[in-house]
Protein backbone atom coordinates (compact mmCIF):
# COMPACT_ATOMS: atom_id res chain seq x y z
CA UNK A 1 0.00 0.00 0.00
CA UNK A 2 2.80 2.37 0.85
CA UNK A 3 4.55 1.67 -2.46
CA UNK A 4 1.31 2.18 -4.39
CA UNK A 5 0.61 5.44 -2.55
CA UNK A 6 4.12 6.65 -3.36
CA UNK A 7 3.62 5.87 -7.07
CA UNK A 8 0.22 7.61 -7.05
CA UNK A 9 1.70 10.68 -5.37
CA UNK A 10 4.65 10.76 -7.77
CA UNK A 11 2.32 10.46 -10.78
CA UNK A 12 0.10 13.23 -9.40
CA UNK A 13 3.08 15.55 -8.83
CA UNK A 14 4.40 14.82 -12.32
CA UNK A 15 1.05 15.65 -13.92
CA UNK A 16 0.61 18.74 -11.74
CA UNK A 17 4.03 20.15 -12.59
CA UNK A 18 3.46 19.29 -16.25
CA UNK A 19 0.26 21.37 -16.28
CA UNK A 20 1.91 24.22 -14.36
CA UNK A 21 4.85 24.21 -16.78
CA UNK A 22 2.52 24.56 -19.76
CA UNK A 23 0.57 27.34 -18.05
CA UNK A 24 3.75 29.29 -17.25
CA UNK A 25 5.06 28.87 -20.80
CA UNK A 26 1.72 30.00 -22.23
CA UNK A 27 1.61 33.02 -19.91
CA UNK A 28 5.16 34.08 -20.79
CA UNK A 29 4.44 33.61 -24.50
CA UNK A 30 1.34 35.80 -24.31
CA UNK A 31 2.95 38.68 -22.40
CA UNK A 32 5.96 38.54 -24.77
CA UNK A 33 4.26 38.12 -28.13
CA UNK A 34 1.09 40.15 -27.64
CA UNK A 35 2.84 43.57 -27.47
CA UNK A 36 4.90 42.71 -30.54
CA UNK A 37 1.79 41.50 -32.38
CA UNK A 38 -0.04 44.74 -31.55
CA UNK A 39 2.97 46.79 -32.66
CA UNK A 40 3.11 44.85 -35.94
CA UNK A 41 -0.63 45.28 -36.39
CA UNK A 42 -0.47 49.06 -35.96
CA UNK A 43 2.42 49.30 -38.41
CA UNK A 44 0.30 47.94 -41.29
CA UNK A 45 -2.76 50.09 -40.55
CA UNK A 46 -3.48 53.49 -42.08
CA UNK A 47 -3.69 56.25 -39.52
CA UNK A 48 -7.38 56.96 -40.15
CA UNK A 49 -8.32 53.30 -39.42
CA UNK A 50 -6.28 53.45 -36.24
CA UNK A 51 -8.02 56.61 -35.06
CA UNK A 52 -11.46 55.08 -35.73
CA UNK A 53 -10.76 51.90 -33.74
CA UNK A 54 -7.46 52.04 -31.81
CA UNK A 55 -8.23 48.94 -29.73
CA UNK A 56 -8.86 46.58 -32.65
CA UNK A 57 -6.61 43.52 -32.72
CA UNK A 58 -7.18 42.79 -36.40
CA UNK A 59 -6.71 44.59 -39.71
CA UNK A 60 -9.00 44.11 -42.68
CA UNK A 61 -7.70 43.39 -46.18
CA UNK A 62 -8.89 46.83 -47.31
CA UNK A 63 -6.98 48.61 -44.55
CA UNK A 64 -3.74 46.62 -44.90
CA UNK A 65 -0.89 48.82 -46.11
CA UNK A 66 2.91 48.78 -46.26
CA UNK A 67 3.21 52.49 -46.97
CA UNK A 68 4.41 53.08 -43.40
CA UNK A 69 7.44 50.87 -44.03
CA UNK A 70 8.19 52.65 -47.30
CA UNK A 71 8.03 55.95 -45.43
CA UNK A 72 10.32 54.67 -42.69
CA UNK A 73 12.94 53.18 -45.02
CA UNK A 74 12.90 55.93 -47.66
CA UNK A 75 15.76 58.43 -47.44
CA UNK A 76 15.20 61.89 -46.00
CA UNK A 77 15.97 63.38 -49.42
CA UNK A 78 12.78 61.65 -50.66
CA UNK A 79 10.74 62.89 -47.66
CA UNK A 80 11.21 59.63 -45.77
CA UNK A 81 12.62 58.86 -42.33
CA UNK A 82 15.97 57.48 -43.54
CA UNK A 83 15.89 54.26 -41.53
CA UNK A 84 17.77 52.33 -44.21
CA UNK A 85 20.86 54.41 -43.47
CA UNK A 86 20.25 54.05 -39.72
CA UNK A 87 20.07 50.26 -40.11
CA UNK A 88 23.36 50.23 -42.00
CA UNK A 89 25.03 52.39 -39.33
CA UNK A 90 23.71 50.15 -36.54
CA UNK A 91 24.86 47.02 -38.37
CA UNK A 92 28.37 48.40 -38.85
CA UNK A 93 28.66 49.47 -35.21
CA UNK A 94 27.16 46.25 -33.83
CA UNK A 95 29.22 43.87 -35.98
CA UNK A 96 32.37 45.87 -35.30
CA UNK A 97 31.63 45.73 -31.58
CA UNK A 98 31.15 41.95 -31.72
CA UNK A 99 34.41 41.42 -33.62
CA UNK A 100 36.48 43.68 -31.35
CA UNK A 101 34.88 42.30 -28.18
CA UNK A 102 35.52 38.66 -29.06
CA UNK A 103 39.05 39.52 -30.19
CA UNK A 104 39.76 40.92 -26.73
CA UNK A 105 37.57 38.59 -24.65
CA UNK A 106 38.76 35.21 -25.98
CA UNK A 107 42.41 35.59 -24.83
CA UNK A 108 41.26 37.13 -21.55
CA UNK A 109 38.77 34.36 -20.83
CA UNK A 110 41.31 31.68 -21.75
CA UNK A 111 43.92 33.22 -19.46
CA UNK A 112 41.49 33.40 -16.54
CA UNK A 113 40.22 29.86 -17.05
CA UNK A 114 43.51 28.07 -17.77
CA UNK A 115 46.55 30.03 -16.59
CA UNK A 116 47.59 30.18 -12.96
CA UNK A 117 48.68 33.59 -11.68
CA UNK A 118 48.33 35.64 -8.54
CA UNK A 119 44.69 36.65 -8.01
CA UNK A 120 43.31 34.70 -10.97
CA UNK A 121 40.26 33.63 -8.95
CA UNK A 122 39.35 37.24 -8.20
CA UNK A 123 39.88 38.54 -11.74
CA UNK A 124 36.58 37.24 -13.15
CA UNK A 125 34.68 38.80 -10.26
CA UNK A 126 36.44 42.10 -10.92
CA UNK A 127 35.46 41.92 -14.59
CA UNK A 128 31.83 41.47 -13.61
CA UNK A 129 32.07 44.30 -11.06
CA UNK A 130 33.30 46.66 -13.79
CA UNK A 131 30.28 45.73 -15.92
CA UNK A 132 27.97 46.67 -13.04
CA UNK A 133 29.19 50.30 -13.10
CA UNK A 134 26.36 52.63 -14.25
CA UNK A 135 26.86 53.79 -17.82
CA UNK A 136 26.18 57.40 -16.81
CA UNK A 137 29.38 57.41 -14.73
CA UNK A 138 31.43 56.57 -17.82
CA UNK A 139 29.59 58.76 -20.34
CA UNK A 140 31.19 62.14 -19.68
CA UNK A 141 34.83 60.92 -19.20
CA UNK A 142 34.63 58.77 -22.35
CA UNK A 143 33.11 61.62 -24.35
CA UNK A 144 35.90 64.00 -23.27
CA UNK A 145 38.61 61.45 -24.11
CA UNK A 146 37.19 60.61 -27.52
CA UNK A 147 36.54 64.27 -28.32
CA UNK A 148 40.24 64.98 -27.77
CA UNK A 149 41.09 62.04 -30.01
CA UNK A 150 38.75 63.35 -32.72
CA UNK A 151 36.42 60.34 -32.49
CA UNK A 152 33.42 61.97 -30.82
CA UNK A 153 31.28 61.83 -33.99
CA UNK A 154 32.59 58.57 -35.37
CA UNK A 155 31.01 55.14 -35.70
CA UNK A 156 34.43 53.63 -34.97
CA UNK A 157 34.68 55.61 -31.74
CA UNK A 158 31.19 54.48 -30.74
CA UNK A 159 32.11 50.84 -31.37
CA UNK A 160 35.23 51.20 -29.19
CA UNK A 161 33.08 52.69 -26.41
CA UNK A 162 30.74 49.72 -26.63
CA UNK A 163 33.74 47.37 -26.44
CA UNK A 164 34.72 48.96 -23.12
CA UNK A 165 31.24 48.01 -21.85
CA UNK A 166 30.96 44.53 -23.33
CA UNK A 167 34.43 43.03 -22.78
CA UNK A 168 34.03 42.49 -18.99
CA UNK A 169 30.79 40.52 -19.21
CA UNK A 170 32.05 38.67 -22.31
CA UNK A 171 35.16 37.52 -20.46
CA UNK A 172 32.97 36.34 -17.59
CA UNK A 173 30.60 34.43 -19.91
CA UNK A 174 33.35 32.79 -21.96
CA UNK A 175 35.38 31.87 -18.89
CA UNK A 176 32.44 29.94 -17.42
CA UNK A 177 32.27 27.86 -20.60
CA UNK A 178 36.00 27.34 -21.15
CA UNK A 179 36.45 25.78 -17.71
CA UNK A 180 34.09 22.96 -18.80
CA UNK A 181 36.36 21.94 -21.71
CA UNK A 182 38.49 18.96 -20.57
CA UNK A 183 42.17 19.74 -20.11
CA UNK A 184 42.98 16.36 -21.67
CA UNK A 185 41.93 17.79 -25.04
CA UNK A 186 44.67 20.44 -24.76
CA UNK A 187 47.15 17.87 -23.50
CA UNK A 188 46.46 15.69 -26.54
CA UNK A 189 47.01 18.70 -28.81
CA UNK A 190 50.29 19.46 -27.04
CA UNK A 191 51.44 15.86 -27.58
CA UNK A 192 50.69 16.32 -31.27
CA UNK A 193 53.10 19.27 -31.33
CA UNK A 194 50.66 22.18 -31.11
CA UNK A 195 51.76 25.34 -29.37
CA UNK A 196 49.40 27.02 -26.91
CA UNK A 197 48.30 29.52 -29.58
CA UNK A 198 47.66 26.71 -32.07
CA UNK A 199 45.73 24.80 -29.41
CA UNK A 200 43.49 27.78 -28.78
CA UNK A 201 42.92 28.36 -32.49
CA UNK A 202 42.47 24.77 -33.66
CA UNK A 203 40.95 23.08 -30.59
CA UNK A 204 39.49 25.49 -28.03
CA UNK A 205 37.73 27.89 -30.40
CA UNK A 206 35.88 25.16 -32.37
CA UNK A 207 34.77 23.52 -29.13
CA UNK A 208 33.70 26.88 -27.68
CA UNK A 209 31.68 27.86 -30.76
CA UNK A 210 28.28 27.71 -28.97
CA UNK A 211 29.57 30.01 -26.23
CA UNK A 212 31.13 32.34 -28.78
CA UNK A 213 27.81 32.54 -30.63
CA UNK A 214 25.86 33.21 -27.44
CA UNK A 215 28.32 35.89 -26.32
CA UNK A 216 28.44 37.47 -29.77
CA UNK A 217 24.65 37.58 -29.96
CA UNK A 218 24.45 39.16 -26.50
CA UNK A 219 27.05 41.80 -27.46
CA UNK A 220 25.22 42.45 -30.75
CA UNK A 221 21.95 43.09 -28.92
CA UNK A 222 23.65 45.49 -26.50
CA UNK A 223 25.23 47.49 -29.32
CA UNK A 224 22.09 47.38 -31.49
CA UNK A 225 19.73 48.69 -28.79
CA UNK A 226 22.08 51.09 -26.95
CA UNK A 227 20.89 54.69 -26.88
CA UNK A 228 22.79 56.81 -24.31
CA UNK A 229 26.27 56.70 -25.86
CA UNK A 230 24.85 56.84 -29.38
CA UNK A 231 23.02 60.04 -28.46
CA UNK A 232 26.09 61.50 -26.76
CA UNK A 233 28.50 60.71 -29.60
CA UNK A 234 26.37 61.00 -32.74
CA UNK A 235 23.64 63.56 -32.00
CA UNK A 236 25.42 66.29 -33.98
CA UNK A 237 25.64 64.20 -37.19
CA UNK A 238 22.26 62.77 -38.33
CA UNK A 239 23.93 60.88 -41.21
CA UNK A 240 25.67 58.66 -38.64
CA UNK A 241 22.68 58.02 -36.39
CA UNK A 242 21.95 54.46 -35.35
CA UNK A 243 18.46 53.00 -35.55
CA UNK A 244 17.79 53.63 -31.85
CA UNK A 245 18.47 57.35 -32.36
CA UNK A 246 16.24 57.38 -35.42
CA UNK A 247 13.44 55.75 -33.46
CA UNK A 248 13.81 58.32 -30.68
CA UNK A 249 13.51 61.05 -33.31
CA UNK A 250 10.27 59.48 -34.54
CA UNK A 251 8.80 59.21 -31.04
CA UNK A 252 9.57 62.87 -30.38
CA UNK A 253 8.07 64.10 -33.64
CA UNK A 254 4.68 65.79 -33.35
CA UNK A 255 3.78 65.30 -37.01
CA UNK A 256 4.87 61.68 -37.22
CA UNK A 257 1.91 59.25 -37.20
CA UNK A 258 2.03 56.53 -34.57
CA UNK A 259 1.72 53.92 -37.32
CA UNK A 260 5.06 55.10 -38.71
CA UNK A 261 6.53 54.94 -35.19
CA UNK A 262 5.34 51.34 -34.87
CA UNK A 263 6.86 50.50 -38.26
CA UNK A 264 10.17 51.92 -37.05
CA UNK A 265 9.92 49.80 -33.89
CA UNK A 266 9.35 46.66 -35.99
CA UNK A 267 12.35 47.55 -38.17
CA UNK A 268 14.44 47.90 -35.00
CA UNK A 269 13.28 44.55 -33.59
CA UNK A 270 13.21 42.22 -36.60
CA UNK A 271 17.00 41.98 -37.28
CA UNK A 272 17.76 40.81 -33.73
CA UNK A 273 14.91 38.26 -33.82
CA UNK A 274 16.09 36.88 -37.18
CA UNK A 275 19.68 36.71 -35.97
CA UNK A 276 18.62 34.82 -32.85
CA UNK A 277 16.67 32.22 -34.84
CA UNK A 278 19.52 31.86 -37.35
CA UNK A 279 22.00 31.18 -34.52
CA UNK A 280 19.67 29.00 -32.44
CA UNK A 281 21.20 25.70 -33.59
CA UNK A 282 24.72 26.78 -32.67
CA UNK A 283 23.52 28.23 -29.38
CA UNK A 284 22.05 24.91 -28.27
CA UNK A 285 24.49 22.50 -29.85
CA UNK A 286 26.93 20.82 -27.47
CA UNK A 287 30.11 20.55 -29.48
CA UNK A 288 32.12 19.24 -26.52
CA UNK A 289 30.17 16.00 -26.34
CA UNK A 290 32.51 13.14 -27.14
CA UNK A 291 35.57 15.37 -27.40
CA UNK A 292 37.33 13.65 -24.50
CA UNK A 293 37.97 10.02 -25.53
CA UNK A 294 39.94 9.07 -22.47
Amino acid sequence: MTHRATLTRARFEEQLFGVLRRLVIAFLAVITLLPFFYMLLLSVKPIDALLLDPGSLWVSAGDFTLSTYRDVLRSTDDDGQGFLRFLLNSALVSLGTVALTLLAAVPGAYAVSRLKFFGHRQVSALFLAVYLFPATLLAVPLFVIFARLGLSSSLIGLAVVYVAQTVPVSVYMLKNYLVTIPRSVEEAAALDGCSRLQTVRKVILPLALPSLMATGLYVFMIAWNEFLFALLFLAADPDKWTVSLGLAQLSGGVEVPKTVLMAGSVVLTIPVVLLFFAAERLLTEGLTSGADKS
